[in-house]
């Protein structure tokens, strides 16, 4: 299939949600992630049923024995599993049994797409087991380059996935060997993404999805002094994964995105939860994503809400392909020293939503710039504050716009975040250091 052209929706027409990754093509974006939700061809089966694209199967190699205490999760104020942690490994069964369902799952769908996931050691091992997927009927393979427990261990996963070199040599191995596209799963445990996915490229990979998870520890069993998730007495480091990684994956796909070196299509992963999610992915330059714990935690059927959501936000935006919204964000991606320091925000408190609970008068004064007052104390009585109103006000003399007021409001659209308009022109750090641009006055610096 050629490339999507990206091309304006026009009115009265649907969205295509077809999905290219380097050769890969399913008819949407949302895959199932390598990992349990994909262990297995009944599963996948299911998942197809309730509407997922493609699925990227839970990485093959030499069958391994797994523990029987696997995952881990944080909880944070109600909320259950912001963040979730595994020390499971490779698929544990048997190869024939993996190759079988494959092809059985490829035979009853063959519109959606099948990703191999990979893991071996020697160039023979590589031969062998790509010639194997792809008898099987995979339409393209995912080299596992990311596991950040166990497999590293034994020289694999995360271990090969932080050497660029090596990294280069087995993806050019598998492109040799390969008669469908091959992609890289990049491993998030490194100082910068960039090297590593140019190492993927320089190999002849047909494309990378980034990030595996994020080597970690969930917790610790404060009563027992073991680790989680406890393996008798013991325990190790795991992956870590969930809606708590997302910005993470989210700086590292458009750290590569932006780099002009870099050409190869991205699959997303790493807390990918809604639609929303996935349209900041695309918008940051991925083709397709990759969802796990969602569906870990909630079921196949998450991806209903997904391709609902996707395809009413490229209609309401006039996108008629994936293609005219890819990257479309990408651009806005800027080093700090290139950001306008005359631009100016303040906030603005709409007395008619808020509910007087003073949660922006506490994080104002205790963790930002003291610029936000009850009416009752002096400060408040100095702007003119009326003593009977429990609706904070802003010192706008003061206020640096940093959102943190607005992040902690309960009340949605309570607090805005308005722009000043101050009669500058615009002007960075660094054309004021190398230029001497004019700066505005500093705020809130007491």
């Amino acid at each position: 299939m050629a490339d999507m052209i990206p091309i304006r929706l026009s009115k009265g027409t649907a969205p295509d949600l077809t999905s290219n990754t380097g050769g890969i093509v399913t008819p949407n974006p949302f895959w199932l992630a390598s990992a349990p939700p994909a262990n297995s061809g009944g599963q996948i089966m299911r998942a197809f049923d309730a509407g997922w694209g493609g699925a990227v199967w839970k990485t093959l190699g030499t069958p391994i024995q797994n523990v029987s205490s696997r995952f881990g999760a944080v909880h944070y104020k109600g909320t259950r599993a912001i963040g979730f942690n595994n020390i499971e490994l490779i698929t544990d069964r048997p190869l024939e049994t993996n190759f079988r369902e494959i092809y059985e799952v490829k035979k009853r769908y063959p519109k959606h797409g099948v990703i191999v996931s990979l893991m071996v050691e020697s160039r023979e091992e590589w031969r062998d087991i790509i010639k194997r997927s792809i008898d099987a009927g995979a339409d393209g393979l995912e080299l596992n380059f990311g596991c950040p427990h166990g497999m590293c261990e034994r020289g694999m996963g995360s271990a090969v996935g932080q050497e660029p070199s090596l990294n280069q040599r087995i993806t050019s191995w598998a492109v040799e060997y390969s008669t469908v596209p091959v992609l890289v799963k990049l491993t998030p445990n490194v100082d910068e993404i960039g090297p590593h996915g140019l190492a993927a490229q320089a190999g002849g990979a047909h494309g990378v999805s980034l990030i595996n998870t994020i080597k970690s520890i969930i917790g610790v069993d404060i009563e027992r002094k073991v680790l989680e998730p406890r393996v008798g007495s013991l325990s190790t480091n795991g992956g870590y994964c969930g809606p708590a990684v997302k910005p993470i994956a989210l700086h590292m796909i458009a750290s590569l995105a932006r780099d002009p070196e870099f050409r190869l299509p991205i699959s997303g992963i790493g807390g990918v939860s809604n639609w929303r999610d996935a349209v900041e992915f695309i918008l940051l330059g991925c083709s397709s994503v990759q969802v796990c714990t969602e569906v870990m935690l909630r079921g196949y059927r998450v991806v209903e809400d997904m391709i609902e959501g996707l395809t009413q936000y490229m209609r309401d935006h006039g996108y008629a392909n994936l293609e005219a919204m890819r990257g479309q964000a990408v651009p806005s991606y800027s080093e700090w020293g290139s950001l306008d320091l005359n631009y100016e925000t303040i906030a603005k408190i709409d007395p008619d939503k808020c509910i007087g609970c003073q949660a922006c008068v506490v994080a104002c004064h205790d963790g930002a710039h003291q610029c936000i007052h009850p009416t009752t104390s002096p400060a408040g009585a100095a702007l003119g504050g009326d003593r009977s109103s429990r609706v904070p006000l802003v010192d706008e003399r003061e206020c640096v716009g940093c959102n943190l007021c607005q992040i902690v409001c309960p009340v949605p659209d309570c607090i805005s975040m308005v722009e000043v308009k101050n009669g500058l022109a615009p002007a960075t750090w660094n054309e004021h250091v190398n230029d001497g641009a004019v700066l505005r006055e500093k705020k809130g610096v007491h």
